[in-house]
């Protein structure tokens, strides 16, 4: 990762506004909205009612074209001297985070909010139960340049039969480190310097990492170490609900309605080596060019220490006029 302001103030030089997902205009109706049930694939959890509408508040369906799926054993077989093939194994599914179409993750109320981290825990802890499976991955995207195909806010989970390449480079990282947990001294070195943190509570702490590669990246920790997020207290996973929203909330305050990744990382299911599960938020503000693509080194054209401190003020304006503004 290299850091680069002076590129950002080339001719041409602009973060990329959010490209529209197709909406329900574009659409003969959309699948994830009320009323369209019958729709989509039987529901595996359903989170309400609640109110006086009796109407669900979260979705856990199974995804109508799965990246992953079946219960066939995961056996590599060889190809030839350089290429090695394994089923596609696994559970894919689809998690509806409202059932408003327009209600992104930034703007979730608390019980919402609440009950959506509840679902990731509650869908991690089935994962683990089914042969064959290592690791579960949730995502949301936002926007389509971050992968998002359908408006309606929703996320992914994947539970899989193998521990992915990124994952395993976290875990590797983490047996290098020879003071003891990585993300407990990176969050308390951040916390103590102060200059890249930007919002902390007695559960969380939030920073845009000094090694960021793109603009605006932020990583929220939980202040308990633990390795498992389904293993972690309710009260912790609502807190780092919380954290993620408040993160998006500032990043919307300061860039307006952008896309965006939200990538949780827990340990596989039976780590017993040390880990401490994190959520990465990922704008999509830049492009990869030819440099990154062919040295795997990226540019970041805003300063990690920037970035904190834009995210600071865009929160002090949120909290000035009262909340933000949805």
């Amino acid at each position: 990762m290299a850091v680069s302001t002076d590129r950002s103030q080339r001719q041409g030089a602009t973060f990329l506004p959010r490209q529209p997902t197709p909406d329900v205009e574009d659409l003969e109706h959309c699948p994830f909205c009320p009323g369209n049930e019958g729709d989509t694939l039987p529901a595996l959890e359903v989170y309400g009612p609640a109110g006086p509408s009796g109407k669900w508040l979260v979705r856990v369906l199974p995804n109508r074209y799965p990246a992953f799926w079946g219960d066939a054993p995961f056996i590599v077989e060889h190809r030839g001297p350089v290429f090695t093939e394994a089923p596609a194994s696994g559970i894919h599914e689809v998690l509806v985070l409202s059932p408003d179409h327009d209600r992104s993750f930034a703007s979730l109320p608390d019980e919402q909010c609440a009950l959506v981290m509840a679902a990731i825990r509650d869908r991690v802890e089935e994962h683990q139960s089914t042969p064959g499976l290592r690791y579960s991955q949730m995502i949301i995207n936002h926007g389509r340049q971050a992968g998002a195909s359908i408006a309606h806010p929703h996320g992914q989970l994947l539970g899989i039969p193998f521990v992915p390449r990124e994952l395993a480079e976290e875990q590797a990282g983490f047996a290098r480190f020879a003071g003891g947990c990585l993300l407990c001294a990176a969050a308390a070195s951040e916390e103590r310097v102060g200059y890249r943190i930007f919002e902390t509570s007695e559960e969380t702490v939030s920073f845009t990492p000094f090694w960021s590669g793109i603009p605006y990246e932020m990583l929220i920790v939980p202040r308990e170490h633990g390795a498992h997020l389904h293993r972690s207290t309710a009260q912790r996973i609502v807190a780092v609900g919380r954290a993620v929203r408040s993160a998006l909330q500032a990043l919307t305050e300061h860039l307006g309605d952008i896309a965006y990744n939200i990538v949780f990382h827990s340990a596989p299911y039976r780590a017993t080596g040390m880990y401490h599960w994190h959520v990465h938020i990922l704008p999509n503000l830049t492009t990869r060019a030819g440099f990154e693509l062919g040295t795997g080194v990226l540019i970041n054209v805003v300063s990690p220490e920037k970035a904190a401190e834009d995210l600071r003020g865009a929160s002090e304006k949120i909290a000035a006029r009262g909340g933000f503004s949805y």
